[in-house]
């Protein structure tokens, strides 16, 4: 049987932290930033930890 084959796509997405979990950078932060407040760009560019209910699928998809 051959090898599983990793999600291309969600690899360059997710990443996993030192403890296991996965990161995720967020959306809406790549155009029409004028009418978002500075506080709020702010707040995008930070990384994020995916909710635990989607995080088995997640690791499946990077780690396969």
């Amino acid at each position: 049987m051959p090898k599983m084959k990793s999600n291309r796509g969600a690899c360059k997405r997710f990443k996993t932290t030192k403890s296991g979990r996965v990161k995720r950078y967020s959306s809406f932060t790549s155009h029409i930033l004028t009418k978002k407040t500075t506080k709020r760009k702010r707040h995008l560019r930070r990384g994020k930890l995916i909710n635990p209910s989607d995080e088995k699928r997640v690791r499946r998809m990077i780690l396969a």
